[in-house]
């Protein structure tokens, strides 16, 4: 047998993967779930607003929901300090991150805090490049759970490198924390996040309305909708696609098309992170967010991403296996008409998923028992309007 010789460096770069080889445990075992600041405060946030917000999500039945991270996104930052730390900005958040963190926390919520991978943040607050170790330390002496890194004033930074070095520095730090990468699919992150982070963006930001884009390349729910729909294969329980967070309650989208758009983030197993003012919610925007048969076919612990099994014209439908031998179909309408459906559901799909005549259909949406699969699902299907179904097995019907 051949003698190696194992070299110090060969020594080191062992050393280094038994540290930062693996993420901590189980953290996104299944897709998280919380609020983040950005789609309805932008920079206008402070600490009144996030306690507020932790009240909230607390007494509204979000946290119960599911709801468990409350994310301080940009604009929380003003610079550093002498020695490197970076620093809250004193008028807006007074009592400091760690006393802001341990509010949270006594809600039964998780700390969530954002930074960027470049040398400054999307709204020119102080980056973390070059301060990764540094800024890790920082989050995990605050008592922070969740780390959202975002990709701008990134330069010719390599991206992929770029989100290793915070990932080490996190895993270094010694605090559990998911790290959300957000460079929004530029770099095709599905090819190389799943063992860098637990989630990361798949698309640009998104923006409040159904069927849209703009210049600096936002987009509606249908344009995210058709890049998430080839990327299942990459997702799965501790690594997911993130479709960015959810517009329901922001007073664009109209309560139908708040519910395909939950609807859809579900099938695809994204992150759930509300987005909307849930200080001031309408019964029906608590209602779509909470809507508990939903939120399960979201959180199913197999993490099996939605396939667009059939397109009729402006109709789609989607499909989706769940634990248990369940399976759910989400019929959506994209266009302006209303359109009529036929379905058989009985098929076999993939050559894996065989789906005969025992099958009870539950529609999600209005908690009713609406048939079984030895009839065709049929109706009419209002503009921008969904239908999401679960199969369970007939014995099973009163799970």
């Amino acid at each position: 047998m051949k003698k190696v010789l194992i070299t110090g460096t060969v020594l080191v770069m062992m050393s280094l993967h038994s540290i930062y080889g693996q993420k901590f445990g189980d953290l996104a075992a299944i897709p998280p779930m919380g609020w983040n600041s950005w789609n309805k405060f932008g920079c206008e946030i402070n600490e009144t607003i996030i306690r507020e917000v932790a009240d909230a999500m607390a007494s509204s039945g979000l946290r119960d929901a599911g709801y468990n991270f409350l994310v301080i996104d940009d604009c929380w930052q003003t610079g550093r300090d002498s020695n490197g730390t970076v620093l809250a900005d004193p008028k807006r958040f007074p009592s400091g991150m760690k006393k802001l963190g341990e509010y949270i926390h006594s809600k039964g919520l998780k700390f969530g805090i954002y930074s960027d991978a470049g040398t400054a943040t999307c709204q020119g607050r102080p980056g973390s490049r070059g301060y990764e170790f540094q800024d890790a330390r920082t989050y995990a002496s605050w008592g922070a759970d969740y780390l959202k890194y975002d990709w701008c004033a990134h330069g010719k930074q390599n991206a992929e490198a770029s989100y290793t070095i915070m990932r080490d520095a996190l895993y270094k730090a010694g605090r559990p924390m998911v790290y959300s990468i957000c460079e929004w699919g530029t770099n095709k992150p599905w090819e190389w996040g799943k063992d860098i982070g637990h989630l990361w963006r798949a698309t640009e930001d998104i923006i409040n309305c159904f069927d849209c884009k703009n210049y600096w390349g936002g987009l509606g729910v249908l344009q995210i909708i058709d890049l998430m729909a080839d990327l299942g294969n990459y997702a799965g329980p501790g690594h997911w696609n993130d479709a960015d967070m959810l517009e329901v309650g922001n007073g664009v989208l109209t309560f139908p098309e708040e519910r395909l758009h939950l609807s859809m983030w579900a099938m695809f197993s994204s992150p759930l992170m509300a987005g909307n003012d849930i200080r001031n919610m309408s019964k029906e925007t608590i209602s779509i967010l909470t809507n508990p048969e939903v939120i399960s076919v979201d959180q199913d612990k197999l993490g099996i991403s939605a396939i667009r099994w059939m397109k009729y014209g402006d109709l789609e439908i989607w499909f989706k296996p769940l634990d248990g031998g369940d399976f759910a179909f989400c019929l959506i309408n994209r266009g302006k008409e209303t359109v009529p459906f036929d379905q058989d559901l009985k098929t076999t799909i993939k050559k894996v998923y065989t789906i005969d005549d025992s099958f009870i259909v539950r529609d999600l949406w209005k908690h009713l028992v609406i048939g079984t699969t030895k009839e065709n699902l049929k109706g009419i299907l209002e503009p921008h309007d969904v239908i999401l179904v679960r199969l369970q097995r007939s014995n099973a019907a009163g799970k």
